[in-house]
């Protein structure tokens, strides 16, 4: 459903879907939780593969990306972590806030991110915060975030509540009156 409080965020992923590696290169889509940052990011994943299912995407939660990094480096194989990464056509990246503070972790995030926007590449990302708030990340990374476009979701106005509402008990062939 789409509302005022998600509208532009709504409009860029529907851009992305349709002009992979074009508009809006990266986006990062931030705001509170619950309020639909990973719902977006996996719409955006769905719909380039419905629409090319030779597409290599992946979705990776911040905490699973920094895990096999970590696992990586144990196992001496930092090589083939970036190849994975670095022969995408789209990367989804969840709560990057989480990279905070950890130095090697923005190091071979900030090279897989050159290396797929050069090649045009698409790279879409949620935050909590914008990246000039997020204590702990590079300088040169909260830079390249703002290379494409950052855009915010708000908690959703009573009206958008009620259609998401009035769609979901739809889907689950419950009816529900407006009261």
């Amino acid at each position: 459903i789409v509302g005022p409080s998600n509208s532009l965020a709504h409009a860029a992923a529907l851009a992305i879907a349709n002009n992979l590696g074009k508009d809006y290169n990266p986006l990062l889509i931030y705001g509170g939780t619950g309020l639909g940052k990973t719902h977006l990011l996996h719409c955006i994943g769905n719909e380039v593969l419905r629409k090319n299912p030779e597409r290599r995407v992946r979705y990776e939660t911040s905490d699973r990306f920094i895990t096999e990094f970590i696992s990586s480096i144990k196992q001496e194989k930092i090589h083939a972590f970036r190849q994975k990464y670095e022969k995408l056509d789209l990367l989804l990246l969840d709560d990057i806030q989480f990279f905070s503070n950890k130095e090697q972790t923005q190091e071979i995030f900030f090279h897989i991110f050159n290396a797929l926007h050069e090649k045009q590449k698409h790279i879409v990302m949620s935050s909590d915060m914008v990246p000039q708030k997020i204590d702990g990340l590079q300088e040169r990374i909260k830079s390249r975030l703002n290379w494409g476009l950052v855009v915010d979701i708000q908690a959703p106005k009573l009206e958008t509540k009620m259609a998401i509402l009035q769609k979901k008990s739809e889907s689950l062939g419950i009816s529900l009156d407006d009261d």
